[in-house]
């Protein structure tokens, strides 16, 4: 059984450190071909993501890249400028380029450049296993670390062990990792993702999301129960302070809508204290991305 929110349950107002935004007419998504991602190929807008947020008491938010794209990041931070919500934006930009500092430098200059709170790159689809190791990406990441952002890891789990070696190459670069590198929840498949997550948590500069699980099940069938594993293992290693509550939204609808993604947390976090839970749902990312 799906989990649902409580009624009536008054909760204090949350951060949702992990959503999207697109237009398929504005630019081209070609990750939303296919049958099975006909209900999310469609725009989806900020007041669209205000009128999801109201029904989990989501306060502000972190709206992160989708396309490797420096106008879409631009557009982002311009989006968040006027935004009520949208307190922080996880943009993109060519990691292996020379001039990673003067890039990141302009979209700080830019319309709501105050926003830019991290970078990611979307290193699933890189075909070369060793992309994040390379020397032009390393020194990437030193810039995105002296413009004092973090780094999202976008990884799948054949991919943490070179994550691992880059969180090591620099050490003073907040790593965090996007929907615990997609562990492979609808074949049930455990090892050796676990020990891989337990061996990255080690490192101090590594924090973790809490996102994207349901649509790593089947998107038809999954239960909590499928989850917990894999949130436990999570929370186990990371702990309430490195860890952080993500909707994923709008991929998420795939699977959940977004009340029961964070009806499915709380499910997940039962056992936590009231302060760890506040760590999860919000005090972890204002402090992460820096929202104040």
């Amino acid at each position: 059984m799906k989990a649902s929110p409580s009624p009536g349950h008054h909760r204090p107002l949350r951060i949702d450190a992990h959503h999207h935004l697109w237009d398929p007419a504005a630019r081209p998504h070609e990750w939303l071909a296919g049958e099975e991602m006909t209900p999310i190929r469609r725009r989806f807008t900020e007041a669209d993501l205000r009128a999801a947020t109201t029904s989990a008491a989501v306060g502000r938010t972190v709206l992160v890249q989708v396309l490797p794209d420096l106008d879409e990041t631009a557009e982002f931070l311009t989006l968040a400028a006027g935004s009520p919500l949208i307190a922080g934006v996880v943009g993109w930009v060519d990691l292996t380029a020379p001039d990673v500092a003067d890039v990141l430098a302009g979209l700080r200059s830019g319309p709501g450049g105050r926003f830019l709170a991290g970078v990611r790159h979307l290193v699933q689809d890189e075909p070369d296993p060793r992309w994040l190791v390379r020397p032009d990406v390393l020194a990437g990441l030193r810039a995105v670390r002296d413009a004092g952002l973090v780094y999202d890891l976008l990884t799948l789990p054949h991919q943490l062990p070179v994550a691992l070696e880059a969180v090591r190459a620099v050490p003073d670069l907040l790593f965090v990792l996007d929907h615990l590198s997609k562990p492979d929840v609808a074949g049930g498949s455990w090892r050796p993702w676990a020990d891989r997550i337990g061996a990255l948590a080690k490192q101090p500069n590594v924090v973790a999301k809490l996102s994207g699980l349901v649509t790593q099940g089947d998107w038809a069938t999954w239960t909590v129960d499928d989850l917990r594993p894999y949130a436990d293992v999570a929370l186990g290693a990371f702990g309430p302070g490195r860890l952080m509550v993500g909707s994923d939204w709008p991929v998420c609808l795939l699977a959940a809508d977004y009340a029961c993604v964070f009806a499915t947390a709380e499910e997940l976090l039962s056992d936590c204290t009231a302060d760890e839970a506040a760590q999860v749902f919000g005090g972890t990312a204002s402090r992460v991305y820096g929202l104040g």
